[in-house]
């Protein structure tokens, strides 16, 4: 399934449904933020990638050919995220959510090299 990104990432971290757009410009924010890390470690379109609401989709970012070999990147994408959009969390949640992602971005330079 060719999902959009920002819902997908908004029902992940929150269960925000698609058509609640309340937070959809401080998502997108974070979300192009973290794209623009997986750039710098080479993960995605060599040019960088952003969005501007959910028109753009995972298949957009991946490509047809990453989407299976690369699947840990939503998991990466939605653990950022949910850190930078989510300041209630507390100490504990947050340094979770930081060892998974560390992990998720060593393994992604791993599988891009």
């Amino acid at each position: 399934m060719n999902e959009s990104i920002l819902d997908s990432v908004k029902k992940a971290i929150e269960g925000i449904r698609p058509e609640y757009t309340q937070f959809d410009p401080e998502l997108v924010l974070h979300i192009n933020t973290v794209f623009s890390v997986l750039t710098q470690i080479g993960v995605g379109p060599e040019e960088g990638f952003h969005i501007t609401g959910s028109d753009e989709t995972w298949e957009d970012y991946l490509g047809a050919d990453d989407l299976t070999s690369l699947e840990m990147v939503k998991d990466y994408v939605v653990m950022r995220v949910g850190v930078m959009f989510d300041q209630t969390k507390t100490g504990a949640v947050i340094e979770s959510a930081n060892k998974i992602a560390a992990e998720l971005e060593w393994r992604l330079n791993v599988a891009v090299d």
